[in-house]
């Protein structure tokens, strides 16, 4: 189907199958992606899987709710392309899509 590639905060870069419907997060935590946590099992209740989408891809994923917004906005690395990872779902349309890690999860 195509991939997605997290990136840690140091670089290292992990590629993951996409499973069309997924979340993102789902996607990490189950392949091992070191950085996203996911403690709140993607109820965007916890912030432990944000992700900053790549600048390239910020049309494509749209935008945050404002759920996401208020779990997010309590990171100190939140920025304007901060995301939860559960809050994005995989599909053709992300396939090549580079996301980055913060240094620490919330």
């Amino acid at each position: 189907m195509g991939t997605i590639t997290f990136v840690e905060h140091d670089g290292t870069p992990h590629q993951v199958e996409l499973e069309d419907g997924s979340s993102l997060m789902e996607l990490a935590t189950n392949h091992g992606v070191p950085g996203i946590d996911g403690d709140c099992g993607g109820e965007a209740s916890c912030g432990t899987c944000h992700v900053i989408v790549d600048d390239a891809w910020i049309t494509t994923t749209g935008t945050r709710t404002d759920l996401e917004s208020q779990m997010v906005e309590m990171s100190p690395e939140c920025g304007p392309n901060s995301r939860l990872a559960c809050q994005l779902r995989a599909s053709p349309a992300l396939d090549g899509l580079t996301v980055h890690l913060p240094e620490f999860q919330m």
